[in-house]
């Protein structure tokens, strides 16, 4: 009986073994939320800001990187954090005080800011976001997978709340604007 009973510890060993050589399954460990909260503009955005009635007024704005966008006479709007449509009130209550009667404005994000991808690809950089995107896609920009790269799962670096937090992710994962994507070396 006790031959049996090692027989079996000896099994369980070696298929635990085995079992951590098996390809690592991922959940997403990001918040979920992340993904269907509004977009928040910040530094390395371009917005477009349109003042009806006022084309002077109506332009194009990088979001500087201290989160703010410098507009005709009103001076620096904070940006960061907001949404576009929040952004959009700002800068019509700004221009409600004392320069325009009842101003009509709306904001749009034209270019968000680029993503990062390091580690094992063929060109790792920096590269323009695109909606939609996954980490596969985003490996596919960088020129593919390096050849000692980790084919099932990545990292990824997300400011959340003003914090850094790194996650391992799958290849489906969706990005956001400022990512920074690292693409691990596979030990085997």
């Amino acid at each position: 009986m006790m031959k049996f009973k090692k027989g079996i510890m000896v099994g369980f060993l070696a298929l635990s073994a085995f079992a951590g050589c098996a390809q690592p399954q991922y959940l997403t460990s990001l918040p979920p939320s992340q993904l269907n909260r509004p977009y928040t503009l910040a530094g390395g955005d371009r917005v477009r800001i349109i003042v009806f009635g006022q084309d002077s007024l109506s332009n194009s704005y990088s979001v500087d990187g201290s989160g703010n966008v410098s507009v005709p006479l009103i001076g620096v709007v904070k940006a960061q954090g907001r949404t576009a449509p929040q952004l959009a009130d700002e800068i019509a209550g700004r221009l409600r005080g004392g320069f325009l009667r009842d101003p009509k404005v709306s904001a749009e994000v034209e270019a968000f800011r680029p993503f990062f991808i390091l580690g094992e690809v063929a060109t790792a950089g920096q590269y323009p976001f695109v909606n939609g995107m996954t980490v596969e896609t985003a490996v596919a920009i960088a020129g593919g997978f390096g050849p000692r790269a980790s084919r099932n799962s990545a990292q990824i670096t997300r400011v959340i709340d003003g914090r850094l937090v790194k996650s391992p992710v799958a290849l489906f994962q969706p990005i956001l604007p400022g990512d920074t994507i690292t693409i691990t070396e596979r030990y085997f």
